[in-house]
């Protein structure tokens, strides 16, 4: 049985929801479900923005049968040709056969690369500022490459004043009923997921979500339609600020986090004692066990603190597996722009805080404080004086 959304006027959402789904990506937790957004524009054209996921592909198709209502298909705007907005692509082109397959050169490469059939004598290709009449409504088209794959555009419907924004501006969540970001509470209850969403999905690419930023100011927005989680209709420059604040790789929020990795709870209990001291001192702080807590997460909170300490045990004569995976991560997504303190401990050869300083030094702009904490298996109480010492030190950087 179909499920659609009435989106603006005469647009229809398609989608459909995951609740089932456990690592989106493979990767990164959804422990709230996801949203495969895909929306049916009726206008003397009939127009239908990205596909889904394959594993929403019934619900899918029952959506865009029951919205048509017995019309074809007149085009499909294939914004960005991942799997979980393209899956059905092929499928629905074979139902529509009709339908012309609007979208860049390179996602056109990108089709042939995905799919079994020629999609070239079907498609009609454009490129920046390139416009479609669809009868009331005039689409225009405008390249965002990597924000996160290099084919990727976004749509603007200047009649409905509306942005189709593929990836950008979206969350992680299934819609729980509720289309709209104002039905519900945003900021208490599905902000950690859209900032979970950006500095995972989108964070690396901090430079090129500034770009579509700067067309997106340029365009008079009453909606944005992502591909995943809420449509935005009131309050837009909310969601836009924030990703102005994430994208420049500013911190959104002063504090410390603090993310361990611990064998036997000696390092963790360095962490939790430095976490006392500094809340002492007024700060505000947040802890993470690297071993427990998924990875996701902890990246999130290290784009929304502005203070950061790694404190690891040594293994192997390396940092220990789990910190070491983060922290692989966390310069992948190019963290910047943070004070950093280091806790390392080694029963016989502490080498975790140096390894832990060299990785962090090839993000820009990360002032690492030169002081390392260093443990000989547990903290003794002569170095609890090294502890105020570097409380006061992260204290001294507000």
């Amino acid at each position: 049985m179909h499920c659609t959304k009435h989106a603006a006027g005469d647009l229809i959402w398609v989608g459909a929801n995951d609740r089932r789904l456990a690592m989106f990506e493979g990767v990164y937790s959804v422990p709230y479900g996801v949203s495969y957004n895909a929306y049916l524009l009726m206008d003397e054209k009939t127009v239908l923005f990205d596909t889904v996921d394959k594993a929403v592909r019934q619900r899918f198709l029952e959506n865009v049968t029951h919205a048509l209502g017995g019309r074809g298909l007149d085009y499909l705007v294939v914004q960005h040709m991942e799997p979980d907005h393209s899956a059905v692509l092929e499928e629905l082109s074979a139902r529509y056969p009709a339908c012309k397959i609007v979208c860049g050169a390179k996602t056109l490469a990108f089709i042939g690369q995905f799919c079994d059939f020629d999609a070239g004598p079907r498609a009609l290709v454009v490129k920046e500022g390139d416009t479609l009449c669809t009868g009331a409504h005039t689409l225009r088209f405008l390249m965002a490459p990597m924000v996160h794959w290099p084919e990727v555009m976004v749509t603007y419907d200047s009649f409905g004043k509306t942005l189709f924004s593929a990836d950008a501006f979206g969350s992680f969540g299934a819609l729980g009923g509720a289309l709209f970001a104002d039905e519900v509470d945003f900021e208490k209850d599905y902000m950690d997921e859209a900032r979970r969403y950006y500095t995972n999905i989108v964070g690396k690419y901090g430079a090129q979500t500034q770009a579509l930023l700067k067309k997106a100011a340029a365009l008079e927005i009453d909606t944005i339609c992502p591909l995943h989680g809420f449509v935005w209709r009131e309050n837009i420059g909310s969601i836009l600020s924030k990703y102005a604040l994430w994208s420049s790789c500013a911190p959104e929020e002063r504090g410390v986090m603090l993310a361990y990795a611990s064998v036997y709870g000696n390092t963790e209990n360095a962490a939790e004692i430095l976490a006392s001291r500094l809340r002492d001192k007024g700060l505000r702080t947040v802890m993470y066990d690297v071993s427990v807590t998924p990875a996701s997460e902890i990246i999130a909170a290290a784009f929304r603190w502005s203070h950061l300490v790694f404190a690891s045990t040594t293994y192997n004569m390396g940092i220990f597996v789990t910190m070491d995976a983060l922290l692989h991560d966390l310069v992948a997504h190019n963290i910047q722009n943070r004070t950093v303190a280091l806790i390392e401990n080694g029963s016989w050869a502490a080498a975790s805080g140096g390894l832990m300083r060299a990785a962090l030094e090839k993000c820009k702009n990360m002032r690492i404080l030169e002081r390392t904490l260093t443990l000989k298996s547990s903290l003794k109480p002569a170095q609890l004086a090294e502890i105020d010492i570097m409380a006061q030190a992260i204290a001294d950087t507000f």
